[in-house]
Formats: C-alpha cells, structure tokens, sequence
C-alpha cells in the first residue's frame, strides 16, 4: 500500500472518529467503555509508539497511565504471597471447639493461656479463636487514680484484700460468703460462709487464714461496719497488719476483690443455685481448690494460675492430645496432656 492511500485511509477513520466523538460530546451516545483487551493494547502503543498522547480522543493521557499502575498492581499481587495469618488446620479448629463446648464460659484469652499453660508452641492467637467459638462480652476497664496505683504495684507481694458478697438459697436463705486473696498471685487464701457474720467471727477467719503467723504486710477492705469495728482493727493491730480502708463509693480502689466477686457469680453462682450453706460450702471449695487456683489463668499476673505448676513439655496443636477431669459435674474441665 502506497503512502497516498494510507494518508487517505487515515484521513476516512478520522473523519469518521470526528463525527463519533461530537455525538458522545453532545450526548447523542454514551461514551464507550474500554475493554480488558483494548485497554492492554493502549497500554502497549504508550511505550513504543512516541505520538500516543495526540492519537488519543475518547480518553485522557492520564487514564491510559491508570489502566498501566492497576495492571502492575494486579501482576505483582497474583505473584506475592497472600497476607495475613497462616491457615490453622482442621484438628486445632477441633481442639479449640472441643474446650470451648466443655467451657463454654470461658473467653478465647483464658482458652488461649490454658494451651500455653499446657505447653502447645503453635498456639493461634485469640482474636483467630474467637473466630470459632460465639461472641463473649469483654471485660471492662477501669480507671485508677495514679496514687493508689502507684501503691498497689508497689507493695503487690505484701497486699491482700477481703470482701463479702451476698448469695441467696433455694430457700430464700441468705447467706454472706467471706474471701481473702492475695494481690500478688490473685490466689483465693481462704474462705468462708455464714448466715450472721461478726468482727468476731472475721478475725477468727484472719487466724485461719494465716495459721503460721504468715501475715500479710496490708489488707485491704471496704467500708463495712463489721471491718471497721475496733475489736477487728484491734486485732489486725495485734497481728502487724496494716489495716487499709478504700474511699467512699470507690469499689475500684479494691479492684482484685470486685472482680473476684465476678467471676464467682459469672462463672459458678449464676449457674448452680446452692440448697444450702454446706452446698454453697462444697460448690465453692471444689471450684476454688480444682480450678480457680489451680487451673484459672489470669491476665493481671503474666496469664499464669494462682498456683505455679510444673512446665509441661512443649508439644505442637496438632499432635496434641488432653486427657479432662471435669469439675462440678462437667460445668468446668481441667486438662492433663496424655504421655
């Protein structure tokens, strides 16, 4: 083909081109969209043909050099790696639905620290368990005063705190359940039921609750009239424990004691109605000996149990296998690795 006829040639598509866009410039037409195709062969002719940008009338220069930065995106992402956490497989998803159907109070954190405890090195992460198991309410935070925080984590391994709660009967009994826990491993030292507490019977409890002389340095209390009678301060005085009141209307200011308070409800009393004191007696031995203490992790101390047990051998998910001792007829499990 001659040089005149490709001229002429030229001269007809673009005449024709003209008369195209004057009809999507006036709205006679809707503007064509560029295919898949059409946009790579553009994308082809800006890198080997010089005058590409004044060949181009139904787009702009900087839409071709769009189309050239997602096809790049596009490329370099089919040729990476995929982001985020690895795939846990089938059998962790097992173990994790397995605990979670046994302990169905428990959040994904306290399943989390309990395979750590058990030695489990590929433990998936709880948010990634949470994935798995229903949605539980988080705990809530509170704010503390830096004074009072300040001495708290100061004196953690010389500090327990008392409290009472009140727990109804089937009967309509009410009986007033009294704890000691120590700040520094979160451990229930004692406790102990009544239906008429006293000053007097409160500090027969302190004795039962240090029968060495193991004092502690503070104990922390509220406001209540039976902690505040002068027989019990007088008594504390005798035994050199510091006696520490919190404000007014500041339950925060003995957080441990406030939370431990929830916990015992949300994870054994407003499941188990007790018929009497010495069944609210075994329910609350068999749950604070077998597993608050033992076996309950705790965020505040490094997810770690009240009482310290042995490292057990470290050992992948996968290949795991657990033996259960279930506590309160299965309410709760404690778990042993299988030799």
């Amino acid at each position: 083909m001659s040089n005149e006829t490709k001229d002429l040639e030229i001269l007809a598509l673009r005449s024709q081109l003209a008369m195209v866009q004057k009809d999507i410039i006036m709205g006679k037409i809707s503007k064509p969209c560029f295919k898949p195709a059409l946009r790579c062969l553009w994308v082809l002719l800006s890198k080997f043909f010089p005058n590409w940008k004044s060949s181009l009338i139904l787009v702009k220069p900087e839409t071709v050099i769009g189309w050239h930065r997602n096809a790049f995106k596009f490329f370099w992402k089919l040729k990476s790696k995929k982001a985020g956490r690895p795939k846990i497989s089938l059998k962790t998803i097992a173990l994790i639905k397995r605990i979670h159907k046994e302990n169905p109070l428990l959040s994904p954190e306290k399943i989390h620290e309990q395979l750590v405890n058990l030695g489990v090195v590929d433990v998936p992460a709880p948010n990634t368990i949470k994935k798995y198991i229903p949605k539980i309410r988080k705990s809530p935070t509170d704010k503390q005063k830096q004074s009072w925080t300040t001495f708290l984590k100061n004196h953690s391994k010389e500090i327990w705190a008392m409290d009472f709660f009140v727990v109804p009967t089937l009967c309509f009994q009410v009986l007033y359940v009294f704890f000691i826990i120590s700040h520094d491993h979160r451990k229930i030292e004692h406790f102990a039921v009544t239906a008429n507490p006293s000053s007097a019977w409160v500090a027969q409890q302190i004795r039962e609750a240090t029968p060495y002389g193991e004092t502690p340095q503070y104990l922390i209390h509220d406001n209540d009239c039976i902690f505040r009678a002068r027989s019990l301060q007088q008594f504390l005085k005798n035994t050199n424990i510091k006696s520490k009141r919190t404000g007014f209307h500041c339950p925060w200011q003995n957080g441990i004691c406030e939370r431990t308070v929830g916990i015992l409800r949300q994870e054994l009393l407003n499941h188990i109605i007790p018929f009497n004191k010495k069944h609210l007696e075994r329910l609350l031995r068999e749950y604070i000996g077998k597993y608050y203490n033992p076996t309950r992790t705790h965020q505040g101390i490094n997810c770690q149990t009240p009482i310290l047990s042995d490292k057990p051998v470290k050992t992948v998910a996968e290949t795991t296998v657990l033996e259960s001792e279930p506590i309160l007829n299965g309410l709760y499990h404690r778990y042993k690795k299988v030799a």
